[in-house]
C-alpha cells in the first residue's frame, strides 16, 4: 500500500422502489473506481447503501400492508442482494436504521442545536410528499413540484428549523477558493446559483412531528419529532467513515468524494456542506455530479415501465457488455441515453470484434506457430516501439481520467490501444511469416509483442470488466497478475510477460450478442 487513501460513496438509495438504471450506474462507476484506486496501491474505502426512513417508505410500506421496520428491511436486503450478485465490491453497505448511523445522527443535530443553529418555528408552505420537504419557488413551475411535476399540498406545521442561510455566504467563498470541491464545474456554478439568489434557499425545515411521521430518527432534544428523512440520511457519510469515536475516521474522512446524481445536487451541494460547517466538522473531499439516464429517449419512470432491472440484463446477455455499455456511453456529467439495441451494437463492436477478436486471433496463432507458449522475441523494431509506446499512453490516460473521473474516457483510452494492437497485427501479418524458416523470428516477435500488449489491455480493463480481464488474463497464464498488479506502472511496463508462459486458447471471451426480449 502506498499510504494513500481513497475514500468513496453512492448516494444511499432510497427503499421505496427497486435498482434501476440510474441507480446502477452510481454504483458501477464507483465500484470501477475503487477497484483502480485499490490495483494502484491506495487504501480504499468505498461504501454505498439504503437509506430506510421517511415519509415515502411509510407509505410504501402501508400499501404493502406491512410495518415501515419490516418493510425496509426486507427492501434494503433486496438492494444489497442485488449488488452482491453484480459483484460490487463495496467495504460496507450501510442503513439508516444502523445502531452507529442512529447515534451519529443524533450526536450531530445536538452539535448544531448547541451552536445555536436550531430554532422551533411555525411554518406554512407549499410540501411536495416525493421531495418530502417544503419548496421555495424556485421548485415549482406552473404551480407544480419540478422534480416529481405533482401539486405540492398545503400546510402548517411548527417545526425546527436549520438556520442554513446564515452560512450561505461561507459556503459560497468556501467554493471560489476551492473550486474542485464540486465538479464538473457546471454543478458548481448551479450552487452558487441557488445561494446566491434570495428566493432559490430558505432556512432547513429538519423534523417532522411523530403525529404525522413516526417512522424515523428520534430528534435528540425533542421527542415529539423525527429527523427530516435528508437531515439524517447525509450523515450516513460521516458515520460510514466510523465518526465520531472510530480512531481513523477523519483521515478516512479527509479523502471521502461522495459520488452522486444531477437530481441530488441540492441537499449534498447546499444542506450537507452547512450542515458540517454548523457542527464544526470537516468538509469531505469531494462532490462529483454524474448525469441522468434517459431510456429509448425517455426520462427513466415507474409508470413507463422502463426502469431497467440491472439483474435482468444480466439474465439476457452476461452483466459485462451491460456494465461497460453504462460506463463508456455517459460522459460523466452529463445525461445518457440508453437503447438495448445500442448496447448491443456497442458490445459486438467493441467487445466481440475488437477485443475478443484480438485475443482469440493472437492466442490461436501462439498455439498453432508457437506450441502455445509465448515465444522469445527478437530486438523491439520499430513496430514494436509503436505498440509499446501505445501501451505506456494508455497506462498514462486512464490514471489520468479515472483520477478526473472521467470514466468514458479512460475506457476510449483502453480500446485506442486494442485497436493499435490490431494494427499491428494487420501489419506483420504473422500468417505470411509463418510459411517460410527465414522469417521466424519475426514471428516470434510478432506474437510475443501482441501477447504484451494483451497484458497491459488486461490490467487497464479490470476496474471496468473485472471478469473479462481476469479471463484474459488467466489465459495468457497471468492468473495471478492482479494480485500484486500496480497500476498504471505495470500496465506501461513492456517486459514483464516471460517466454515460455503457456497460454490457452478458450471460447470466445465476448459472444456476440442478439436481441432478447422476455417472453
Amino acid at each position: 500500500m502506498s499510504g494513500k487513501k481513497f475514500s468513496l460513496t453512492t448516494p444511499i438509495y432510497y427503499v421505496n422502489g427497486l435498482p434501476h438504471i440510474g441507480h446502477s450506474y452510481s454504483t458501477i462507476a464507483a465500484d470501477a473506481l475503487a477497484r483502480y484506486h485499490r490495483l494502484a496501491g491506495e487504501a480504499v474505502y468505498f461504501q454505498t447503501g439504503a437509506d430506510l426512513h421517511g415519509e415515502k417508505v411509510q407509505g410504501a410500506a402501508e400499501d404493502a400492508g406491512e410495518t415501515p421496520a419490516h418493510f425496509a428491511a426486507r427492501v434494503s436486503d433486496i438492494w444489497q442482494s442485488t449488488w452482491d450478485r453484480l459483484d460490487i465490491r463495496y467495504d460496507r453497505f450501510i442503513r439508516t436504521t444502523d445502531a452507529d448511523h442512529r447515534r451519529a445522527v443524533a450526536k450531530i443535530a445536538n452539535a448544531i442545536h448547541d451552536a445555536g443553529q436550531i430554532e422551533f418555528r411555525e411554518y406554512e408552505g407549499l410540501y411536495c410528499v416525493g421531495c418530502e420537504r417544503f419548496l421555495t419557488d424556485r421548485d415549482t413551475k406552473d404551480g407544480l413540484c419540478r422534480d416529481h411535476e405533482t401539486k405540492p399540498e398545503a400546510r402548517r406545521e411548527a417545526n425546527y428549523f436549520f438556520k442554513m442561510s446564515e452560512h450561505f455566504d461561507w459556503l459560497a467563498r468556501e467554493l471560489e477558493r476551492h473550486p474542485e470541491l464540486i465538479e464538473p464545474e457546471r454543478y458548481r456554478n448551479e450552487v452558487l446559483a441557488m445561494i446566491r439568489e434570495g428566493s432559490g434557499l430558505e432556512d432547513l425545515c429538519i423534523s417532522r412531528p411523530k403525529e404525522r411521521l413516526s417512522w424515523g430518527i428520534e430528534l435528540p432534544f425533542d421527542s415529539n419529532y423525527v429527523c427530516y428523512v435528508w437531515f439524517d440520511a447525509l450523515v450516513n457519510y460521516l458515520s460510514g467513515c466510523g465518526w465520531p469515536d472510530k480512531p481513523d475516521w477523519e483521515a478516512r474522512w479527509r479523502a471521502c468524494t461522495h459520488l452522486i446524481g444531477k437530481d441530488i445536487l441540492k441537499p449534498h451541494g447546499v444542506f450537507w456542506p452547512t450542515m458540517l460547517h454548523a457542527a464544526g466538522l470537516p468538509l469531505f473531499r469531494g462532490l462529483r455530479v454524474h448525469g441522468h439516464w434517459q431510456v429509448e429517449a425517455r426520462k427513466v419512470s415507474k409508470s413507463l415501465g422502463n426502469m431497467i432491472d440491472p439483474l435482468r440484463m444480466k439474465a439476457r446477455y452476461g452483466f459485462e457488455p451491460f456494465r461497460y455499455f453504462l460506463l463508456r456511453e455517459m460522459s460523466f456529467g452529463l445525461d445518457g441515453s440508453f437503447n438495448e439495441d445500442a448496447m448491443i451494437e456497442r458490445a459486438n463492436a467493441q467487445l466481440s470484434n475488437a477485443l475478443g477478436n484480438l485475443l482469440s486471433r493472437t492466442l490461436n496463432m501462439t498455439a498453432r506457430y508457437c506450441e502455445g507458449v509465448v515465444p522469445e522475441p527478437d530486438d523491439d523494431g520499430p513496430d514494436e516501439t509503436v505498440l509499446r509506446d501505445a501501451c505506456a499512453a494508455a497506462a498514462t490516460a486512464v490514471d489520468h481520467h479515472l483520477r478526473r473521473f472521467e470514466l468514458h474516457r479512460a475506457l476510449e483510452a483502453v480500446f485506442q490501444l486494442v485497436d493499435a494492437a490490431n494494427r499491428y497485427i494487420d501489419r506483420r501479418e504473422p500468417w505470411k511469416a509463418a510459411r517460410t524458416a527465414a522469417r521466424a523470428g519475426e514471428l516470434r516477435t510478432t506474437l510475443a509483442s501482441a501477447c504484451r500488449a494483451l497484458r497491459s489491455i488486461g490490467l487497464l480493463l479490470a476496474p471496468f470488466l473485472p471478469e473479462a480481464s481476469a479471463e484474459l488474463l488467466r489465459r495468457l497464464g497471468l492468473g495471478d497478475a492482479l494480485r500484486n498488479a500496480r497500476l498504471p506502472d505495470d500496465a506501461a511496463r513492456w517486459n514483464m510477460l516471460i517466454p515460455g508462459t503457456p497460454t490457452s486458447k478458450g471460447d470466445a471471451l465476448f459472444p456476440r450478442l442478439e436481441r432478447q426480449d422476455d417472453d
